[in-house]
């Protein structure tokens, strides 16, 4: 399985549940060579690079440290967020203190 953006995420879960051996791997290590352009051939090469054993599993940690890991993350957004939304009224105040 190819790790480009969050889409894998249930998909790896789903497969891991059932039992099956997940490897992930990076984007970057697999390479896209030129005249690879459809999703099927960079599937085949990617399922080559494996069958001839040059792909490596990256680490994915527990199911515990992952929640962790999200909650954290989504709060980390969340005090961004409340940082820009105080950065708006503080210049809106110092707008309105300039108008009068």
């Amino acid at each position: 399985m190819e790790s480009t953006g969050v889409y894998w995420i249930p998909l790896y879960q789903i497969l891991e549940t059932r039992g099956f051996q997940v490897f992930f791997v990076n984007a970057q290590h697999v390479k896209n060579v030129p005249g690879r352009k459809s999703d099927v051939s960079d599937c085949q090469w990617i399922q080559y690079l494996h069958s001839v054993g040059l792909l490596k599993a990256s680490f994915r940690p527990p199911d515990e440290i992952c929640v962790i890991r999200s909650l954290w993350r989504h709060r980390e957004s969340l005090i961004h967020m409340a940082a820009e939304h105080i950065m708006h009224v503080q210049k809106a105040l110092s707008q309105m203190k300039e108008g009068s």
